[in-house]
């Protein structure tokens, strides 16, 4: 009986161990470089089929930029704007656009895109998979958020089907 209760407590004491140890850590998936790659080499690809000159950023789920490229002829702000873009989707969770409408209907105060970093402009895409958010693909440099919003779909839509889990 005795080494019946002592392997039953090392068991609870086990569980109970390995339950506070799940509690203590986080796990979280996150985009590969490659992946991430792929995205903005896809952006880019169709803004220039658009015939625009851009920059295209993709965020991890932090806000840090994984990857960044700028195309040769693309406006010196460019490259800051479509990772600003990008950190703006990552921490509101939206895109771009959205955030954009509803500062201009009052839905949200418009004083929040004045704060630094915060770039309400289309452009900004959440990338998400399975409810989880992975980061966020900013484009700029097209005339126009629209022209940059396209962009950066056509980029997610290419790592789409990489994402679904």
């Amino acid at each position: 009986m005795r080494i019946l209760r002592s392997c039953l407590l090392a068991a609870v004491t086990v569980f109970a161990f390995s339950a506070y140890a799940e509690e203590a850590t986080v796990t979280y998936k996150s985009l590969s470089p490659d992946v991430a790659l792929e995205a903005v080499q896809a952006a880019l690809k169709q803004c220039r089929a658009d015939g625009y000159q851009v920059a295209v950023a993709v965020v991890d789920r932090f806000g840090e930029a994984q990857v960044l490229m700028r195309d040769r002829f693309a406006g010196l702000p460019a490259a800051t704007i479509a990772t600003d873009k990008a950190w703006t989707s990552v921490g509101f969770r939206a895109n771009t656009s959205d955030l954009a409408k509803s500062a201009a209907s009052g839905d949200i105060s418009a004083r929040l895109a004045s704060l630094p970093r915060i770039t309400m402009l289309g452009g900004g895409i959440v990338i998400e998979a399975g409810g989880t958010l992975l980061g966020a693909i900013g484009v700029s440099g097209a005339p126009g958020g629209d022209k940059d919003e396209a962009c950066a779909k056509a980029g997610l839509a290419a790592i789409r089907d990489k994402l679904d889990f």
